[in-house]
C-alpha cells in the first residue's frame, strides 16, 4: 500500500483582480499549507475505486465526480495506462470551507498513482495536468507556500520563510460554496501583491462577500483577533473558515480550545 498527505490549503491573502471571459477571476494570493489534511491510500487492483472514511465522508462523497477519481482518470488518460487502483481517501479537511480539500485530495492523487503506475513525471508535468481539474490543484500538487497568479494556477516562490507558523483554523460549520462567494464580489480592483509584502499589509477580497452570504464569518474574525498571541486573523479562500497566525504554538492550541466552545470546529497545527 502506498500512502500520500494531502495537506489543507490556506490563502494567507487573496487580491481578486478582474472577472475574465472564460468566468474565472484573475488575482493574485499567497498559498500555504498546512501539517493537517487528509490522507490517501492506494493499492493495486483491477479497474477504479474510491473508499472515503474520516469525519468529512459524507459531505465529500464517495460518487464519480469526486476529484480523485476525476484526477486519476486524468492522469492515466494523459500518460496512457489502465486506471487501476483501490484508493480510500481519510478525509478530515472540511468541505466547501476555503481550504481547498477536494484540490490537495486530487494533488495527491497525481502525486501518488504517478509513483504506484511507474509513470515517473516530474512536478512540473503533474501541475501542468492539474490545471485542468481546478485553479486550486497546481499549487495543492506543489504543497509549498507559493505566490500565485493568473486564477491561481501560475506560481512564483514567496520569498518570506514562514515553515513552522502556528496556525489556528476556525470554521463556524457553515458551508460556503465558492461560486456564490466570487459572484457577490464588488468588482474593485484594490491592487496587487507586491513581492514579499508583509501580509498584515495585504487582505482578502472575497471577505465581504463571504459575510454577506454568511454573516457569522465575521464573528469568527472577530473572535480570532481578540485571542492571545494572534498576529494575523484572515478568512481563507471563499471562506468560511478562517485563519489566525500566532507567535507561539501554546498560544494557538490555548485560543483553539476558547473558540471550539462556541461549537466551532477548530484546528491547530502548523504551516509547513
Amino acid at each position: 500500500m502506498l500512502t500520500e498527505f494531502a495537506p489543507a490549503k490556506l490563502n494567507l491573502a487573496l487580491h481578486l483582480r478582474r472577472r475574465r471571459a472564460d468566468g474565472y477571476h484573475d488575482l493574485e494570493t499567497v498559498f500555504a499549507f498546512t501539517e493537517f489534511g487528509d490522507t490517501l491510500d492506494a493499492v493495486p487492483g483491477e479497474g477504479l475505486s474510491l473508499t472515503v472514511t474520516g469525519p468529512f465522508a459524507d459531505a465529500a462523497g464517495q460518487g464519480g465526480e469526486n476529484l480523485v477519481l476525476r484526477a486519476a482518470r486524468a492522469l492515466a488518460g494523459a500518460a496512457g495506462v489502465a486506471a487501476d487502483a483501490v484508493l480510500t481517501l481519510d478525509k478530515h479537511i472540511p468541505v466547501a470551507a476555503g481550504l481547498g480539500g477536494g484540490s490537495a485530495d486530487a494533488a495527491a492523487t497525481l502525486r501518488l498513482l504517478n509513483q504506484m503506475w511507474g509513470i515517473g513525471w516530474p512536478s512540473e508535468r503533474l501541475i501542468a495536468l492539474a490545471a485542468e481539474l481546478g485553479a486550486d490543484v497546481p499549487a495543492c500538487v506543489a504543497a509549498r507556500t507559493c505566490f500565485g497568479t493568473g486564477s491561481g494556477d501560475i506560481l512564483a516562490t514567496w520569498p518570506k520563510t514562514l515553515t513552522g507558523t502556528a496556525v489556528l483554523l476556525v470554521n463556524p460549520r457553515v458551508p460556503l460554496p465558492t461560486p456564490p462567494v466570487f459572484a457577490g464580489w464588488d468588482g474593485v480592483d484594490r491592487g496587487g501583491i507586491a513581492s514579499g509584502a508583509a501580509l498584515a499589509d495585504l487582505r482578502n477580497d472575497m471577505t465581504a462577500a463571504a459575510v454577506h452570504i454568511a454573516p457569522v464569518v465575521a464573528d469568527v474574525l472577530a473572535a480570532l483577533g481578540d485571542t492571545r498571541g494572534v498576529t494575523l486573523a484572515r478568512m481563507s479562500g471563499s471562506g468560511a473558515t478562517c485563519l489566525g497566525l500566532y507567535e507561539s504554538s501554546d498560544a494557538c492550541a490555548a485560543a483553539g480550545a476558547v473558540l471550539a466552545q462556541r461549537g466551532w470546529w477548530t484546528e491547530a497545527t502548523r504551516l509547513l
